[in-house]
C-alpha cells in the first residue's frame, strides 16, 4: 500500500503506514444493526468516546439509515440528530477526526459547521449543492458508490462489469470533485460495498479491490455486518457477524485498503494491527 495524505480540515492524515479505524455511529432509530441504541445525544455521545478509547481513528456520525428499503429522513430531522453530538464530541475530544454521513449539502454545511472535518457522502454529490458545500470548507470528502437509492436499490441490481464499473464512477465523481473546488488530497472513494449490489457483486468488489486501489486514491471500505455476510456464514442478527466482519476486513486491508468502517471497534483494530504487521513484515513501533 502506497503512502498517501487525506487531508480533513485541520487533520492531516497519513495513510500507507497502518490502516486507519472509522467507527460506526449511528444516531437513528432504523439503522440495519444497532438502529435506536443513539437515537439520544448523551448515549452518542458516551458510545463515541468508548469507539475513541477502543482505537476509532475516526468517528463516522450518521443522522439517515441508508439501509436497503430505508426510506429518506426530512433535513430538520437529520439535522436534529446529528449536530448536537458532533459539536458534543468536537468539544470533549478535540483529537478526534470526525464525520457526518450525509446525503444532503444542508446538513454538510451544518455538520463542518459544528467541527466534523469529514463529509462522508454515500450518494457521491447527487445533491447539487453538495460538491461546492465541501469546497466552501476545509473538509475531507468521501465519494461512494450506489447504484439507485436506498429504497430501491436492491431491486435487481444489473452491471457488465461491477469493478470496472464502480471504479469509472468514483474516477469521475472525484473528478468532479476537483471541478468544483475539492483538492484532490482532500477525496476519499469509497467501492459501497452492499449499495446496489448482489451477492456474487460484492465479493467480485472486494476479490478485485485492489483495481479500485490503483486508483491512487484513499480507499474506504464498509463491509462491518452488511448483509453478504449473513449470507455467506448464516448468520441472520448483524450484530453476531463479527468473524465474517474480521474475514472481510482483512481481506480489504491486505488488498490495500486505507480506512475500514466498523461497529466493533475494538476487535477490528487488533484485526487490523496484525494485518498491517504481516503486510509489512515487521511489528509495529511502540506507540504507533
Amino acid at each position: 500500500m502506497g503512502s498517501l495524505r487525506w487531508r480533513c480540515g485541520e487533520h492531516v492524515l497519513g495513510l500507507g503506514e497502518r490502516t486507519l479505524v472509522m467507527g460506526i455511529l449511528n444516531v437513528t432509530p432504523d439503522s440495519f444493526s444497532d438502529g435506536g441504541r443513539f437515537l439520544d445525544a448523551e448515549p452518542a455521545v458516551e458510545h463515541a468516546v468508548r469507539l475513541a478509547r477502543e482505537g476509532a481513528d475516526i468517528v463516522d456520525v450518521g443522522g439517515e439509515s441508508t439501509r436497503p428499503g430505508a426510506d429518506e429522513v426530512p433535513v430538520d430531522e437529520e439535522l436534529r440528530r446529528v449536530v448536537p453530538v458532533i459539536e458534543r464530541l468536537v468539544g470533549e475530544l478535540p483529537e478526534l477526526v470526525v464525520s457526518v454521513d450525509t446525503r444532503k449539502a444542508e446538513v454538510a454545511r451544518a455538520a463542518i459547521s459544528a467541527g466534523a472535518s469529514i463529509v462522508n457522502d454515500v450518494a457521491a454529490g447527487r445533491d447539487p449543492a453538495m460538491l461546492s458545500s465541501v469546497a466552501g470548507s476545509d473538509a475531507g470528502y468521501v465519494a461512494m458508490h450506489m447504484l439507485g437509492e436506498p429504497g430501491t436499490m436492491q431491486r435487481d441490481p444489473h452491471y457488465d462489469d461491477i469493478v470496472e464499473q464502480v471504479r469509472g464512477f468514483l474516477a469521475n465523481r472525484v473528478a468532479d470533485a476537483e471541478t468544483a473546488g475539492i483538492d484532490r488530497e482532500r477525496v476519499c472513494v469509497d467501492p459501497g460495498i452492499g449499495f446496489g449490489k448482489t451477492l456474487e457483486h460484492n465479493l467480485v468488489l472486494m476479490r478485485d479491490l485492489d483495481r479500485i486501489v490503483d486508483l491512487g486514491l484513499p480507499v474506504l471500505v464498509g463491509a462491518s455486518r452488511k448483509r453478504f455476510i449473513g449470507m455467506l456464514t448464516g448468520v441472520e442478527d448483524p450484530s453476531d457477524r463479527l468473524e465474517g466482519t474480521a474475514a472481510a476486513v482483512a481481506w480489504a486491508v491486505g488488498a490495500g485498503a486505507h480506512i475500514v468502517r466498523v461497529h466493533d471497534v475494538g476487535r477490528i483494530v487488533r484485526v487490523v494491527r496484525v494485518v498491517d504487521a504481516i503486510r509489512a513484515g515487521t511489528a509495529p513501533q511502540e506507540g504507533s
